[in-house]
């Protein structure tokens, strides 16, 4: 066996899970000078991580939980992210409609107050309180409010940056491939991989387990170890509707159960509505939304706007997963969105570190801990340096007027719409997906809805795409446009091309 191990690769780190815990993790390792294997059994964000509310926030809603430590955290993050990612990341001002009945007016000042001046805000404006009239969208009884700052953010653009970023880095990536196996022989861990219906092994001499919902999974039946914490799966479901009201206000509903759902405007022309919080128990693979779930949100949105919303005024849904750390709370929403790391020593010395819990604002935090745990164990590793490196699309970036005004010059008569995907999708690096371009001619095939030939072996290329969905639901959000027919016509041309690449290697 030990001869069969020095004929495989050798990796100072191996990530399972390609969420934005997994990929950030990998990113910051590589930035560090380890060598670094990621696998993901699906594709990028495929789960939790595009599953999100989108946003960028502190957590207001946590400091009722008493999670200061979080929430410090979290502001203190929204502004680094901000910095890091302006492309996909946008500033967004909250309005919390005021009911007397459910918190009283001193509570909710207070607790602004502390969200205001808990983390450091440079680059928001403050909070404050609002009379509303009745120009506005909500209904007429609704006389008082308050207004924050958080930010949205394309959750799954995020997790592909940061997995752009840990390539460019030197770490290996790879989509479509599931981790089968893993044990430790000759102090190293051995993985089985399984892509599509080959098998292949490396070898690392460090395992991160992060794979969200999987995470205990993993570690019962692939690693065959006893999970150091449960997980308390919560089930968080949004709605897609066209545009419920006017103007770039977000709105966080207080409902009756003490619970809160945000609208928040969405690609210009909808409105998502979301999340709940209910207990999970069915297939990873298969959450959906339920019927309970959009009574719920629709009932919330409609005891709060004067234009009702019914069923069939729903354009989209979607469902994830949070994978909590099982703090015993009563109650799904209470459950805490920190995260814990936990570190074993199989064998007594090899390490193991598994991931529980988390939320998308704190990831960069998160992948800083899991390198301080495994710090010992590589001592060559450089110092922290994701604070303020940008993140790809993120460099030399001025304003999203002046790189959208740079597109329309590059490209004489290009829609001012795809110039302006483009620029919040890709930042600066649309340079590299215009390299060579410079009229709307060579676009190549139009698959509508902006989706040209150029974008879409651009996507292949340079973001790990395979199939369809990865181009329309996470790479963009062009699903919530595309037909039928036009869905085939790009399948067609996206299995052609994958068809090619695999007969030249074979």
């Amino acid at each position: 066996m030990l001869s069969n191990l020095k004929d495989l690769p050798l990796y100072d780190l191996a990530v399972i899970g390609g969420g934005i815990n997994g990929v950030g993790i990998a990113n910051d390792a590589a930035g560090r000078g380890l060598s670094v294997f990621l696998c993901e059994k699906d594709d990028f964000a495929s789960h939790t991580s595009s599953a999100s509310s989108k946003l960028i926030h502190g957590g207001l809603r946590y400091l009722e939980h008493f999670e200061f430590r979080l929430v410090r955290e979290a502001l203190a993050e929204r502004e680094v992210l901000m910095a890091k990612a302006p492309h996909i990341i946008r500033p967004l001002r909250f309005v919390l409609p005021h009911r007397p009945h459910l918190r009283p007016a001193w509570l909710i000042r207070s607790g602004l107050f502390l969200y205001d001046y808990l983390g450091k805000r440079e680059k928001l404006p403050a909070s404050r309180k609002l009379v509303l009239d009745h120009q506005g969208p909500l209904k007429q009884n609704i006389v008082l409010g308050f207004e924050y700052s958080d930010c949205a953010v394309d959750d799954a653009r995020l997790v592909i940056l940061n997995a752009i970023q840990a390539r460019e880095k030197g770490a290996e990536l790879v989509t479509r491939t599931e981790c089968i196996a893993a044990e430790v022989i000759d102090d190293v861990w051995l993985l089985t991989l399984r892509h599509q219906q080959t098998q292949y092994q490396i070898c690392a001499k460090a395992l991160v387990n992060a794979a969200g919902p999987w995470v205990e999974r993993f570690l019962k039946e692939t690693l065959k170890l006893t999970s150091p914490y449960k997980i308390r799966q919560i089930q968080g479901s949004h709605l897609i509707v066209p545009k419920l009201y006017e103007g770039n206000y977000a709105y966080i509903l207080q409902n009756e159960d003490r619970r809160i759902v945000f609208t928040i405007p969405y690609l210009h022309e909808y409105t998502l509505i979301g999340t709940t919080d209910q207990i999970y128990q069915g297939d990873l693979e298969q959450v959906e939304i339920t019927q309970q779930e959009v009574e719920y949100l629709l009932a919330v949105v409609n005891l709060h706007f004067e234009n009702s919303l019914i069923q069939s005024d729903i354009i989209e849904t979607f469902s994830g997963v949070r994978p909590l750390c099982d703090d015993e709370s009563d109650q799904p929403s209470a459950v805490t969105r920190d995260y814990t790391l936990a570190m074993t020593r199989v064998n007594g010395a090899v390490p193991l570190l598994s991931v529980f819990g988390g939320k998308l604002t704190t990831y960069r935090r998160l992948a800083e801990s899991a390198l301080d745990e495994l710090n010992c164990y590589f001592p060559e590793l450089r110092p922290e340096w994701t604070e303020h490196e940008p993140l790809p699309g993120g460099e030399y970036f001025k304003s999203m007027e002046s790189l959208i005004r740079g597109i329309q010059l590059r490209i004489k008569n290009i829609p001012l719409e795809i110039a302006t995907r483009w620029a919040n999708s890709y930042g600066t690096r649309v340079w590299q997906l215009l390299r060579e371009i410079y009229s709307f001619d060579d676009f190549g095939i139009n698959f509508g809805h902006g989706l040209y030939q150029l974008e879409v072996d651009y996507l292949i290329k340079v973001e790990w795409v395979q199939s369809v969905d990865d181009i329309l639901w996470r790479r963009s959000k062009l699903g919530l446009k595309f037909n039928g027919a036009e869905i085939v016509l790009l399948d067609n041309y996206l299995q052609n091309v994958l068809g090619n690449q695999q007969s030249k290697i074979a």
